[in-house]
């Protein structure tokens, strides 16, 4: 019960329902907050206990100084918790293991159980091993079943286990899409009370909802658990920047121009750590599928969520998407009841704005490693030509004109070349070079959820295999949907047997390429490539495209929208310059281009108006917890406790709990470390752990193999995350992750200073090796990192991981949100070099011996805002490199966990003392 000191209780009548509500009009200030800090302050009211969130937390929104910066904690508290597999097999596993903790501790195992909804979706284990077949769907599904039953048995077993836990079943949906389309309330009914429906994800594109109106955002898992165990999120009332949208798309842009666009201008605007909320004139001219690709971007410029207020465009959705005609009224009536329907008119406060007129979005894609390095389409060739000098060796001689097609050589020449003969298993011969898009998936939540995109690629495959093109040999083409209902339409309008055609046969329903299960280039391709070290690349309607994310035989990844990508598996390499160029011949022998088969805006819209119906999605999510027949054959263990099987390489109890006592020992400061890694700009989770494809060669692979575990068994990392075994081995394992103190090395490697030779000089060894040794003799570890440190997924293995090899602080000069906060939830510190300063500027090797003083002041319950590091290169004070670094533990709540070892073990802590 609320404490309700601002009596804002009151009630809704929505038709023959009556709800109760609290009033935001009740709280001086409410009116002018933007529409996120609103749905923050509904949070609070409805929560005050008069401890933990008492009438000043509450006074605090109502107050809030748009230009102030962030300095007042509140405890948030979600309405929800969803979940991917990858990531949410370790939340299980780890609730699990806290049953059995919590009763060697002498408490009540069932006190571990969701006390909030948690919904978890299985849809980053489907590999496209095969593709452009008809049978590429049923075969995938196949493999996925094989190599992940343990898993899904564990899945299974915690889905009857734990109260208010629900699975959705492989084969039926990506989360967010799911998640947009069926799993979000926009307002949630529970115990009689409306409010807005909120939500924390182990996904960082949970922010997708955020297009539906919907507050959420990603988190990790160790995060997700607390919340699912009734644990408020510790935040800072965030800087809310306004995004203000004027204008409308133009002619032969799609959502991704214009997501693209956005991404460029946040990423360089600087929105780490703060909330973007869209409004203006812009908004109502946008749609939801458009917002939702918008929200879904928000990890990819840094903010912590991308909202769009509640309008008739939303309602329209959910009627569409065939939510109940109470819910839909529900909505609607509580959002212009409590001031959070959208007025086009409206300025809120906001702490900083931006602005973008849509007429101004021209064609682009993204890379070839970041999203937010944006081209202009026309551009793109051109600027190929110069990123791929980064990825080929300087002694290659540069080409002429590749394509005696093209009417604008200018955007070839002097392009590195490497001409590679392919022999096919048919006997037939191509060529191939730098530049060859070796893979072309329409894949991710991002864009499959978007019916205007989709169906814009279906339209380019139709035009296309009516002028006779095809796909170039060497392509990879795969078609992996974010629900069946997107094959629902396709198969309405009559255009699934022209992405057929092309290759784009159905590969299952799931992330795949976007999350790094692009599976196996054709064997003769990948032999081609790596003999002769060509810099291939990938075209993805994803969300990621970082280094060695997408497919292990691929340097150069870019983003672009699902017409593009059929448009360059017809091209078939990023030297074709795609706006002018000739993509083939048609049955004339006419030249094709671009422009020939790009569908209309009409075109379009005339499909996606007479293809699409409410119908669809109710028949879609109709049984949507309930699988296929495969999945309900899945035997489970019964019981409260898991029966952890001792011979599984997929999930085993982990260490974090052993030994550990009822009250938390006290914090030290930090001695004799060494670093484990130097690390430069932009390192993202999928650098210090990695989703993708485990190799025979690496510690990981070695564990596997020495398990029995044949290689065409290893499955991927994020497939594994359930086994902590494998996931210590695999972290800072990414093929393509540069550790400066091994200079010359690509991969998983350092240098292992407990192993130095009289000379002093330490050999070169896995980082997962040269852990094991620092441990065994008590040595400390440390990270040295740039800006942007832990950017991308919200993967809680990354702090994990981290933690578990012995890493007790990082010093970088900035982080992600979500990666700094799940580095203290696993008792790592976060430390930042001070402005302007940096290992370089410092002179820092990673070869020094550090020291960390003042963190013990958190014995006294008081947080540092700096301490002392001290760099040892030598003997003698001469030798010592000294700075102030500041301490990013930014919230009482994260100096507790801080204090716990970790978020989990607060957790464990809190619920025994109950």
């Amino acid at each position: 019960m609320s404490a309700n000191s601002f009596d804002a209780r009151s009630t809704l009548q929505v038709g023959d329902e009556s709800y109760e509500i609290f009033r935001l009009d009740k709280v001086d200030g409410s009116a002018r907050l933007p529409y996120s800090l609103k749905v923050l302050l509904e949070n609070l009211l409805r929560t005050e206990d008069g401890a933990n969130i008492t009438a000043d937390h509450i006074r605090a929104i109502g107050n809030w100084d748009a230009q102030a910066q962030p300095s007042q904690e509140i405890q948030f508290t979600p309405a929800r918790v969803i979940m991917q597999d990858f990531t949410g097999v370790p939340c299980v596993v780890d609730l699990a293991t806290m049953r059995e903790a919590v009763k060697e501790l002498g408490g009540d195992a069932a006190r571990i159980n969701p006390l909030a909804p948690a919904e978890l979706v299985i849809d980053h284990s489907v590999i496209a091993d095969r593709f452009g077949t008809p049978d590429s769907f049923a075969q995938n599904v196949e493999l996925e079943y094989g190599r992940n039953k343990e898993r899904y048995q564990f899945l299974r077993w915690g889905q009857t286990a734990f109260d208010e836990f629900k699975v959705v079943p492989p084969g039926t949906g990506i989360v967010h899409q799911v998640n947009i389309e069926h799993l979000a309330r926009t307002v949630m009914v529970r115990g009689g009370q409306a409010y807005p429906d909120t939500l924390v994800g182990t996904d960082s594109h949970t922010t997708m909802v955020n297009g539906l109106g919907v507050l959420g955002w990603g988190v990790g898992g160790i995060e997700a658990e607390a919340a699912m165990l009734g644990q408020p999120v510790s935040m800072l009332i965030p800087r809310v920047v306004g995004f203000k949208l004027t204008g409308e798309l133009p002619a032969g842009t799609t959502a991704t121009d214009l997501v693209l666009t956005i991404t460029e201008m946040l990423r360089k605007h600087g929105v780490v750590g703060k909330f973007v909320e869209f409004y203006g004139e812009g908004v109502g001219a946008t749609s939801l599928a458009n917002r939702a690709t918008i929200g879904n971007m928000s990890p990819e410029f840094g903010s912590t969520a991308a909202v769009f207020p509640i309008d008739a465009e939303t309602i329209s959705y959910l009627t569409l998407t065939g939510r109940t005609e109470q819910q839909v009224a529900l909505v609607e009536a509580y959002a212009k009841e409590q001031g959070l329907w959208l007025d086009p008119a409206a300025e809120p406060d906001y702490s900083e704005k931006l602005e973008l007129d849509l007429s101004t979005v021209v064609p682009s894609i993204a890379g070839p490693k970041r999203p937010q390095d944006r081209i202009v389409l026309a551009d793109a060739a051109r600027q190929f030509a110069t990123d791929v000098r980064n990825y080929v060796t300087d002694d290659e001689e540069p080409g002429k004109e590749s394509f005696p097609a093209s009417d604008s050589p200018a955007a070839h020449n002097g392009v590195p070349t490497k001409p590679t003969r392919v022999l096919t298993p048919e006997g037939d011969t191509y060529e191939i070079d730098h530049g060859a898009v070796t893979v072309a998936a329409i894949t991710s939540c991002t864009n499959t959820s978007n019916p205007y995109v989709m169906v814009a690629a279906a339209l380019v495959a139709k035009k296309a295999v009516e002028k006779g093109l095809t796909r170039k040999p060497w392509v990879k083409t795969t078609l992996a949907p974010g629900s069946k209902v997107v094959t629902d339409y396709f198969d309405k309008a009559g255009l699934t047997p022209y992405l057929d055609k092309l290759g784009f046969n159905l590969v299952g329903y799931g992330c795949t390429t976007c999350i790094g299960n692009s599976g196996p280039l054709p064997e003769e391709v990948s032999k081609a490539v790596n003999e002769a070290d060509l810099a291939v690349a990938a075209v993805l309607s994803g969300n990621r495209n970082f280094e060695g994310r997408i497919n292990p035989d691929v340097k150069m990844n870019y983003l672009a929208s699902p017409p593009l990508v059929v448009a360059y598996a017809i091209a078939g390499s990023m030297k074709v310059d795609i706006t002018r160029d000739v993509l083939g011949t048609d049955t004339e022998g006419k030249p094709v281009r671009l422009a020939d088969i790009w569908p209309t805006e009409a075109e379009v819209n005339d499909v996606v108006a007479s293809a699409i119906g409410q119908e669809m999605f109710r028949d879609s999510y109709q049984d949507v917890f309930a699988g296929d027949a495969q999945w309900q054959a899945l035997s489970i263990p019964t019981g409260d406790t898991f029966e952890w099987d001792p011979e599984s390489t997929y999930v085993r109890k982990p260490p974090y709990f052993e030994g550990m006592s009822p009250d938390p020992e006290p914090v030290n400061d930090i001695t004799g470390a060494r670093v484990l890694a130097k690390l430069g700009d932009s390192v993202t989770t999928d650098h210090i752990s990695p989703a993708g494809a485990i190799k025979a060669d690496t510690p990981a692979g070695k564990y596997l193999t020495e398990h029995g575990v044949e290689r065409r068994d290893f499955n991927s990392y994020g497939s594994r995350r359930g086994n902590h075994e494998v996931m210590i081995r695999g972290t800072f394992a990414n093929i393509r992750l540069r550790n400066q103190i091994a200079p010359g090395t690509e991969g998983g490697f350092t240098r292992d200073f407990t192993q130095s030779d009289t000379a002093g000089a330490a050999p070169v060894a896995f980082i997962y090796d040269a852990s094991r040794h620092y441990i065994e003799q008590g040595v400390p570890l440390v990270v040295l990192a740039g800006k942007e440190y832990g950017s991308g997924s919200s993967r809680d293995w990354a702090a994990k991981g981290t933690a578990l090899l012995g890493v007790k602080a990082v010093i970088a000069e900035s982080y992600e949100r979500i990666h700094r906060s799940n580095l203290i939830g696993m008792g790592v510190l976060p430390l930042q070099f001070p402005e302007g300063v940096s290992a370089a500027t410092l002179g820092l090797t990673g070869e020094e011996v550090f020291t960390i003083t003042g963190v013990t002041e958190l014995n006294e319950g008081r947080t540092p805002g700096t301490v002392k590091v001290s760099a040892q290169t030598g003997t003698g004070a001469e030798n010592t490199i000294e700075f102030d670094a500041v301490v990013r533990i930014d919230t009482p709540g994260e100096a507790d966990y801080y204090r716990n070892g970790g978020i989990m073990q607060y957790v464990l802590r809190s619920l025994i003392r109950k």
